[in-house]
């Protein structure tokens, strides 16, 4: 009988031990008020920040606060989430306040910046009815704010409508400007002049690699330019983030090809052409920076050992030395060196922004359309942006204003928190962005509209066909670089800046799912083909 009562004793406590071990207080109900914000941040930033501004909060107003956390994974799949939550909300309110039908065209002209409303109602057609409604609208999700990740995302969401001013430009001019945070950093925003997305902390993007790893291929140096990582003592030793899931991880790629045009712009520059050309060169300059970029992505395709969902995972690999090298966000690449490094202090993982070769750009918050909270989701955007909430950011943990449990090693994006009073507090006070703008200036104008595009050509060149990629790589390798099959490796012909700018951008940027899929797999296709061709052509050298 003994044996049954002890099964009945085992399965009572594992079914009343959540009950036991729960907290006593309701958090949820404990909590005077609730701000709810969707983000991509780490748990680190997510624990500073509530902890900061609920301290924060209750010295001014008497309440508490609490902040519910929505962490669904990185920016671009947040882009996919609120785009799809939006549709869902305005589809409801379409059908019950405007007693409308919710047709394919409502559908696809809501939220598409490209439809602009007429001069009066009466004269709108149905598509900008439709636009109309929901930028006159308080829609919402049940989300406040968006914090954290690629300005380009920010920049969407704004531009489809679904953020709106949090009024803090008007609020507080004097932190804004070119006297103090200026509206461009090395050619990259760093705010919506209609004050929908505010840039909180500056981003730069580098190359996290672990010394005993290194050591151990031989590599004397760690590598400190983009192209570096091509290298075959790479192969099979990187970690790459996938771009289609990361917008930070697409950043990191698009410098590596703004940095080969650049390049290829200055090689080509003269200093006494005329307009025609000098719009010429640039063309060239695209164009051949552009080829010589894509076959780069296609070597660090095939030196990698996967492609993560999150930008954060590759650095973290590279400390554990589950991988030599990976593109990382500046910030993850500091925290690694951190947390990695030895009791005697010695380095076993280093950090190289590459020289000419990354900008700074800004991690947004923005207030969402029909916010339940929208007073205390801007009064949590003033904190942020607050002397107070941006010591958070790279003061040292433990100093006064700084962090409590976490030193964030990330860069604040007031000017003046790089004074000299703040200096001895600072994590990282070498670091200084508005003296290193110089050294790399962004143009937008070459490849902002190409971001989804790039993100795409990644997935379909070394995602999509990596086992042949991987193969061919290491055929080309073991049989001495043969030029035929090294050109045909590295051929992108196919997916050239012409042909990207042209029908490829406007397949992907047409929402026709069909359509991207059709291409993705033609593309696909096309390249393993292509890279199992080269591996055929290498080992003919035998």
């Amino acid at each position: 009988m003994w044996k049954p009562l002890l099964l009945l004793a085992a399965l009572a406590a594992i079914i009343g031990a959540p009950f036991a071990l729960k907290p006593k207080e309701n958090l949820v109900t404990a909590a005077d008020r609730t701000l709810v914000v969707i983000t991509p941040h780490n748990e680190a930033i997510r624990y500073e920040f509530a902890r900061a501004f609920r301290d924060s909060y209750r010295a001014k107003h008497g309440q508490t606060v609490r902040i519910d956390w929505r962490v669904i994974g990185g920016t671009s799949e947040i882009g996919r989430y609120l785009a799809s939550e939006f549709e869902t909300a305005f589809a409801n309110h379409w059908r019950t306040f405007h007693g409308q039908p919710w047709t394919d065209e409502a559908r696809g002209a809501f939220a598409d910046p490209r439809v602009q409303p007429a001069d009066t109602p009466a004269s709108d057609t149905p598509a900008q009815k439709a636009r109309r409604a929901f930028l006159e609208s308080n829609v919402g999700i049940g989300i406040d704010l968006f914090f954290g990740g690629g300005s380009f995302d920010f920049d969407r969401q704004a531009k489809a409508g679904r953020l709106v001013d949090c009024g803090l430009l008007a609020k507080r001019p004097e932190w804004f400007g070119d006297q103090a945070i200026p509206p461009r950093l090395g050619g990259e925003e760093a705010y919506d002049p209609a004050g929908r997305w505010i840039g909180t902390v500056l981003s730069g993007y580098g190359i996290c690699s672990n010394l005993d790893v290194l050591a151990r291929l031989h590599v004397k140096q760690p590598p400190s330019q983009w192209t570096e990582l091509a290298k075959p003592a790479f192969f099979r030793q990187l970690a790459l983030a996938d771009p289609t899931k990361s917008s930070s991880a697409g950043k990191a790629y698009e410098m590596l090809v703004q940095q080969l045009m650049q390049q290829a712009a200055g090689s080509g520059a003269s200093d006494t052409a005329t307009v025609a050309e000098s719009k010429a060169a640039e063309a060239r300059a695209k164009s051949v920076g552009w080829n010589d970029a894509l076959a780069t992505l296609i070597k660090l395709g095939a030196n990698t050992r996967y492609f993560s969902d999150t930008s954060q995972k590759p650095a973290v690999d590279v400390g554990a030395g589950d991988a030599a090298a990976a593109m990382s966000i500046d910030f993850y690449g500091r925290q690694e060196a951190e947390a990695s490094a030895g009791r005697g202090g010695e380095n076993r993982v280093a950090f190289v922004s590459p020289a000419g070769g990354t900008s700074y750009g800004v991690d947004p918050i923005a207030l969402l359309r029909g916010a339940r909270e929208a007073d205390l989701a801007k009064e949590f955007i003033e904190f942020v942006m607050s002397p107070e909430g941006q010591k958070l950011w790279n003061y040292r943990r433990g100093e006064p204003g700084g962090p409590e449990k976490f030193s964030l090693r990330r860069l604040p994006v007031r000017p003046d928190l790089y004074g000299a009073e703040h200096l001895p507090h600072l994590s990282d006070p070498d670091v200084r962005p508005y003296d290193q703008v110089g050294d790399f200036v962004y143009r937008p104008e070459w490849t902002g509209k190409l971001f989804q595009t790039l993100g795409f050509l990644i997935r379909v060149m070394c995602q999509d066909a990596h086992d042949e990629l991987a193969e061919a790589w290491k055929a080309v390798q073991e049989n001495g670089y043969p030029s035929e099959a090294t050109r045909t490796l590295l051929d992108v012909s196919r997916v050239s800046y012409a042909e990207a700018s042209g029908p490829i951008r406007q397949a992907i940027e047409s929402k026709d799912k069909i359509l991207e899929v059709r291409l993705a797999k033609e593309l696909g296709d096309h390249f393993r083909a292509q890279y199992l061709r080269a591996a055929q052509l290498a080992r003919e050298r035998k």
